[in-house]
């Protein structure tokens, strides 16, 4: 037996897969089925960051408080990007297609009693990708 034990970078390397794996088949699932699903809410944290966005880069995307009240609104539904294995995972009101303007990213999203299960399951694997691969 001369197998290695993997490094920390492969280890990441590998987790990182798994949860894009996962990511990918939940957000397939979610697109498929075509629904408007409810809007919870967003973080805090990432609000204010969205918020500060707006402000130092004014008509870039849509304003924040513009795209909650449409996804309070309209509901949101779930978009694959070209390159969903990076991470490439959109939120969207029900009623755009314009990932450039108007998207979030899943784990932006506060989960809430009711809350679809894929969709629940897709938020808590975005959160999984971004911490592994924020962390250094």
């Amino acid at each position: 037996m001369n197998e290695s034990i993997p490094n920390p970078d492969e280890i990441k390397k590998i987790e990182k897969a798994r949860i894009a794996q996962e990511m990918i088949s939940l957000a397939e699932s979610l697109s498929r089925s075509q629904e408007a699903f409810p809007f919870y809410g967003i973080e805090q944290v990432a609000y204010l960051k969205m918020r500060e966005t707006d402000e130092n880069y004014p008509g870039y995307t849509t304003p924040i408080d513009e795209l909650i009240e449409r996804l309070k609104e309209k509901g949101l539904k779930i978009v694959l990007g070209p390159h969903p294995e990076s991470g490439n995972i959109f939120v969207l009101p029900a009623d755009s297609d314009d990932i450039d303007r108007d998207s979030l990213s899943p784990y932006k999203l506060q989960v809430g009693e009711g809350m679809n299960d894929e969709l629940k399951q897709l938020i808590s694997a975005s959160l999984a990708y971004y911490d592994l691969a924020n962390r250094e």
